[in-house]
């Protein structure tokens, strides 16, 4: 599934393993200062709009509709459906405010992102993803991009808590791609000692666990894809190298702590890959990521987002702009 992940990549239109380091680089790129230079007020409200004259370069490569969810842009295509955007604006804003309470829960990490300039672009199709012209966008400033296709955005894969999926590999592409920013450009820099995606961190040590043992690159021995044979977690796909494999790694395991991933034959269509589908899985069997992922001083979702965003309340939040430093 590294060809997912390979999106956010994708965004710049590269697909080598060599720019996918540097992109790593990106991700981890530090605070210049703890200092607050400025802020921005956000709100939950969520509206489809014209994209503003200051992203008019999104224009010039082919998308015309656009939405910000709590600071953190979303643009797309005339070839993606506006039920598909509406579903994906109301995915973000659901991880970002899960108890939808209006506020985001994670000031922190919301601060790195809107800092970051994270967006995520949604053409209609793999196809149209790359015909888009994405170096431009790099070439103005927005390093930090994620894809995700209309195509794969499914909104009736999770409805009133009610997973319908008529077979094993169905799923809403949106629950995954729009975590990957969350979690990369988010958390593994708010927290770079807990969630980077460096070896050391808390999260990668977990994942070493579940992989039985630390791997640099995939290894080539073994009896699970050439893991060892007490991995649970087993990803093969060569081009992804270590910090993609974490960022991967902490997209199986909340999703699964979540309950989107348990539903039948799913684990069945997993395993080569990932084992532990379940919420209960994932406690009994990666005790240490489950403790970490439901620590609530990082306030991860509790709860599956369903696209169905609806806040209590509309106040106003200030989010501190924090100076950044990329390391390209």
């Amino acid at each position: 599934m590294n060809v997912d992940y390979l999106k956010s990549v994708n965004v710049m239109k590269v697909m080598t393993v060599g720019i996918l380091s540097v992109f790593l680089g990106l991700v981890s790129s530090q605070i210049v200062s703890d200092n607050t230079m400025e802020s921005m007020e956000v709100t939950p409200k969520i509206e489809i709009a014209e994209i503003p004259s200051s992203f008019s370069i999104f224009k010039q490569v082919g998308c015309d509709k656009y939405v910000n969810v709590f600071g953190v842009n979303i643009f797309a295509t005339q070839n993606t459906p506006e039920d598909k955007l509406s579903h994906a604006t109301s995915i973000l804003a659901q991880y970002l405010d899960n108890d939808e309470d209006g506020i985001p829960d994670n000031i922190k990490v919301l601060s790195h992102l809107v800092s970051r300039r994270v967006f995520i672009i949604m053409p209609g199709t793999e196809a149209e993803m790359e015909q888009l012209e994405m170096e431009i966008v790099q070439e103005e400033g927005f390093h930090f991009g994620q894809g995700l296709y209309g195509e794969e955005t499914k909104p009736d894969f999770l409805v009133d808590g009610k997973i319908n999926a008529p077979d094993e590999w169905y799923y809403d592409g949106a629950l995954e791609e729009i975590l990957h920013p969350i979690t990369d450009h988010g958390y593994a820099n708010a927290y770079p000692d807990v969630f980077g995606t460096r070896r050391g961190s808390i999260l990668a040590n977990c994942m070493d666990a579940a992989r039985g043992g630390y791997f640099e690159k995939v290894p080539k021995d073994g009896p699970k894809s050439g893991y060892p044979e007490e991995a649970w977690y087993h990803y093969t796909d060569e081009t992804c190298e270590y910090g993609c494999m974490i960022s991967e790694y902490i997209y199986w395991a909340l999703t699964s702590i979540l309950g989107t991933q348990d539903f039948p034959g799913r684990r069945g269509a997993l395993k080569v890959e990932w084992e532990l589908n379940t919420r209960d899985l994932v406690k009994t069997r990666d005790i240490s990521v489950y403790e970490l992922l439901t620590d609530p001083q990082y306030k991860f979702p509790t709860k599956a987002p369903d696209g169905n965003y609806k806040p209590s309340a509309f106040p106003v939040t200030v989010v501190p702009i924090i100076p950044i430093k990329d390391k390209e």
